[in-house]
């Protein structure tokens, strides 16, 4: 599983000291943004599988700020270079990262581990209850065919 076209990948930096820690997560001049739509906030308890969706208006810029997830995407993009392609990224605590999903990337997670996830996502436009920019696929999806099964190494 490779890196999908279009998706972007940002390390973050922390700065600890005997008080605890601060991280920055988004910048104005990180140009990961087209605009600022919503920022929203979500706790997954573990074993949860949150997938799949996709938006045909919106990025998504998530940050899993605690517990560990594993993040799988989807490109359903007819036009793109890595069409067909699935690529996952562990994120939370212990890899701690800001996922670009672009339009047309299915995304979803899993909660691995014995914490719930708390996952920030920012997005391009603010959500519209009368016009939901949200087309759902199943976790199951024969076309995708994600094993999400943890496996013993």
């Amino acid at each position: 599983m490779g890196k999908i076209h279009d998706v972007v990948i940002k390390k973050l930096v922390t700065y600890s000291d005997d008080r605890g820690y601060f991280r920055e997560v988004l910048r104005d001049d990180d140009n990961l943004m087209t605009r600022f739509g919503q920022t929203s906030f979500t706790k997954t308890y573990p074993g949860v599988i949150k997938a799949f969706h996709w938006h045909k208006k919106q990025d998504d810029l998530w940050y899993v700020a605690d517990g560990m997830a594993r993040v799988v995407l989807y490109d359903q993009r007819a036009d793109s270079p890595t069409h067909g392609e699935t690529q996952v990224i562990y994120a939370g605590e212990d890899n701690p990262v800001l996922i670009l999903i672009p339009v047309g990337v299915a995304h979803g997670y899993q909660v691995i581990g014995v914490k719930p996830v708390l996952l920030f996502y920012h997005t391009t436009q603010s959500y519209n209850p009368a016009e939901p920019d949200e087309e759902r696929i199943p976790f199951d999806d024969p076309t995708i065919g994600f094993d999400w099964s943890i496996k013993n190494r």
